[in-house]
């Protein structure tokens, strides 16, 4: 009889042990999330798509996220599967979801509650494709900029709207240089949390939403000058919004953003041909 109570004792214990070493060897899984760029479009030091991606899937890997970047929307299918949330620092966004060949596969992942987050440029519908694209467009990201229906590059202090939302935590108001886009469009289910004040009048530069479908999206119209990126409170808005997009809990001192110099600084400048 003792035998037998050894043996059962021994065997639960094995098996426990079995789980907790499964369960050691194998954390949950990371959020994943795709950051889309492209080449860079204009002078030097302004819209650097891709450079920028790069880094921000840096600050993305301190937060215990996985981060892949992709040249235009990626023709390889596995860096769409299990994503969370999908970055887009482009020219329009609205042309390049809505007017390819994938229009279908981008129009499935936001009904499956895959977030979406914009920066600069790419938070923007084209003026000839507004009446054609603005409707499902805004339904992503509730809310837009009419390309280019006014433009002002200026400094003012760029103002939390509600700094008790997720994507304003870790960093305060402070004075900022950059293009703003004036008289954006968002939407009534959509939250304006960023604001600054140019020629004369307060510009929304920062909204976000929650959808009927799940999920979540940010769009900004700031990130013009690659300089502010390498500002540590401009950088933590946008990985804030990325991990709210994500369903990932922000920290209450904001996320991690302090990734080194080296991955900070811009490659030289291409030589004139």
């Amino acid at each position: 009889m003792k035998t037998t109570l050894n043996l059962l004792l021994a065997s639960s214990v094995c098996t426990a042990l079995a789980s907790f070493a499964s369960a050691v060897e194998s954390p949950p899984a990371k959020a994943k999330v795709l950051l889309i760029g492209k080449q860079p479009d204009h002078p030097y030091g302004s819209h650097m798509y891709l450079h920028t991606c790069r880094m921000l899937a840096e600050c993305l890997r301190l937060n215990a996220l996985e981060a892949v970047v992709s040249e235009g929307w990626p023709e390889d299918r596995a860096k769409l599967k299990d994503v969370k949330t999908i970055v887009i620092y482009t020219s329009p966004a609205a042309e390049l979801l809505l007017d390819g060949p994938h229009r279908d596969e981008v129009d499935q992942l936001m009904k499956q509650g895959v977030g979406l987050v914009t920066i600069h440029w790419a938070s923007s519908v084209q003026m000839e494709n507004l009446a054609r694209l603005g409707d499902r467009w805004m339904s992503y990201l509730g809310g837009t900029w009419v390309s280019n229906v006014g433009l002002s590059t200026d400094t003012s202090e760029l103002t939390q709207l509600d700094p008790k939302h997720a994507i304003c935590r870790g960093w305060s108001n402070y004075e900022l240089h950059d293009e703003y886009y004036l008289n954006p469009t968002v939407t009534e289910r959509a939250k304006p949390l960023l604001q600054v004040t140019t020629k004369g009048q307060d510009v929304t530069v920062g909204w976000a939403t929650e959808r009927p479908d799940g999920g979540r999206a940010y769009g900004t119209t700031l990130g013009h000058f690659y300089e502010n990126f390498q500002r540590e409170p401009f950088r933590r808005t946008i990985v804030n919004a990325i991990l709210w997009t994500a369903h990932v809990e922000v920290p209450d001192d904001g996320a991690r953003v302090n990734v080194s110099d080296e991955i900070l600084m811009l490659p030289p400048e291409p030589k004139q041909k």
